[in-house]
């Protein structure tokens, strides 16, 4: 029994990466796609390298605080206080995958 619960853990972390990216997608769907889909208020648009690249260079830790805390013309956790603050986090990783 030890064997194959050894042999699976590979299968778990690859589940759980699949996971955290699915939450971050859905997350990004729910709260972050009114705006960064549009641009509204000038939110910087999915996929658009030269829009995210400004706020890349302050770092990760800058872009979370300002996605879980809200900045500038967005609310906190994109207006859905009841998000984890890893869900928010994991939206902004979505959002910044394209550019990466």
């Amino acid at each position: 029994m030890k064997r194959l619960a050894v042999a699976l853990l590979p299968f778990a972390f690859a589940l759980t990466a699949t996971a955290v990216q699915a939450d971050g997608e859905a997350t990004y769907n729910q709260a972050c796609m009114a705006c960064h889909m549009t641009g509204a208020a000038g939110a910087p648009i999915r996929g658009d390298a030269d829009a995210w690249a400004p706020r890349q260079e302050k770092g990760m830790d800058t872009l979370y605080d300002h996605a879980i805390n809200g900045f500038q013309a967005m609310p906190a956790k994109g207006g859905q206080p009841a998000l984890s603050d890893d869900e928010v986090k994991a939206a902004v990783d979505y959002m910044l995958e394209p550019t990466l």
